[in-house]
């Protein structure tokens, strides 16, 4: 046999990351602490390629050997090399981009220098430079290569009372000549943060340049109330927020209706409507079945003249996961627009109309039935003797 052919199970072996698969380094994979079973740290969690996370565990410590406890050195967390695809000798540094030093009553400074490395040492019955949070940035290019790694600390201390402290731990990655799209909650939604929003073109996973916000959008009222300048003015939908906007509009004898509808459409619905809209706050581009297409209805008389006059979406929400930490995730949305017959008016004559648009918030959670009304009950009486000899 040939000692140097090629293993069969490396001939479709792809040299790039892709979504879920653990980020390598030199010696095994870059470690996100997170709590297991219990609240304790566990350093056996790897990174995933793409998936954001952020997690808190607990620590044990003492100030005796805090300065022998790898787990609270900044050391340990950029020892190791990342590579920059799996399985290649190219390798990516981790560079330390931020270190923010906690007093004991929580009070916090930005270190001018970034570049020092700071060891765990003990002075006057404190441990300091305890590490108490690290912040993991990854920057990545559209064909799954890592080409910078950079982690921001902070730093804490502990005195001779400690036993344990708690540590906070988060990675996000960016593509390269992007611009980094804001989470709404992770994983469902947080009340008040955006909805977010995009298109699917054909062959690929969800696009979030709908709009400058990357976010589902409804006409903003403005100060003068007219429709006819406010085509530039969008808000944000909240999540959790019911929303009433609108202007009016002043038609004269002069409109003509087909060019005013498309205005109109244009008006309400904005330049680039979104296609689908994400089911949880932190649901990824790539995840495609995260994403929940937008249903659009349309309610009309019956005339030769159609000018769209409202917009109305709902979007129905359910209580997902635990009941002890239940996550808003969104399972429908409908976007209904409304025409009205556009009539004619003799010359001369003017008539304003007012344009809508309106958010719906409907959670459609089943309700939670206690334990003890689920089981069946029996209506039976035993017999006399049933416990006989015994009373």
């Amino acid at each position: 046999m040939n000692s140097d052919a090629s293993d069969p199970s490396d001939a479709n072996e792809s040299y790039r990351y892709e979504y879920g698969v653990p980020v390598q380094t030199v010696d095994a994979f870059l470690r996100l602490p997170s709590p297991v079973v219990s609240s304790w740290c566990s350093d056996a969690n790897p990174a995933g390629f793409l998936v954001h996370q952020a997690t808190k565990c607990i620590r044990s410590v003492s100030l005796e050997n805090c300065g022998n406890i790898q787990a609270v050195s900044m050391l340990f967390y950029i020892n190791s090399s990342i590579l920059a695809v799996p399985k290649s000798s190219q390798m990516v540094n981790i560079t330390v981009q931020a270190v923010v030093v906690q007093s004991l009553n929580g009070t916090r400074t930005l270190l001018n220098s970034s570049d020092v490395l700071r060891h765990p040492v003990i002075l006057d019955e404190l441990c300091i430079n305890v590490v108490l949070g690290v912040s993991y940035h990854i920057t990545y290019t559209d064909t799954g290569e890592i080409i910078e790694a950079a982690a921001s600390f902070v730093l804490g201390a502990i005195n001779k009372e400690a036993l344990s402290i708690q540590q906070s731990f988060e990675i996000s990655f960016t593509q390269v000549n992007t611009n980094p799209v804001p989470f709404s909650g992770n994983p469902g939604y947080v009340v008040g943060l955006a909805v977010r929003a995009g298109f699917k073109p054909q062959g690929s996973g969800i696009i979030q340049n709908t709009n400058k916000y990357g976010q589902l959008t409804i006409l903003q009222s403005t100060a003068n109330q007219d429709c006819l300048t406010a085509q530039e003015a969008r808000t944000p939908v909240l999540f959790g927020y019911n929303m009433i906007s609108g202007c009016k509009l002043r038609i004269t004898a002069a409109m003509n209706c087909q060019p005013l509808a498309e205005v109109l459409l244009d008006l309400l619905m904005g330049q680039s409507f979104p296609e689908y809209v994400a089911s949880f706050g932190n649901s990824q581009a790539q995840d495609v079945l995260d994403w929940v297409p937008i249903t659009h209805l349309r309610t009309s008389e019956q005339s030769s003249c159609q000018i769209p006059v409202a917009l109305e979406i709902e979007v129905k929400w359910t209580k997902y996961g635990s009941l002890v930490n239940p996550q808003a995730r969104i399972v429908n949305v409908t976007a209904t627009t409304t025409t009205t017959t556009l009539k004619q008016l003799p010359l001369g004559r003017e008539r304003t109309i007012p344009i809508t648009s309106s958010v719906v918030f409907t959670d459609i959670s089943s309700p939670a039935e206690p334990g003890y009304k689920a089981w069946p009950t029996i209506n039976a009486k035993l017999p006399r003797d049933f416990f006989f000899p015994f009373v």
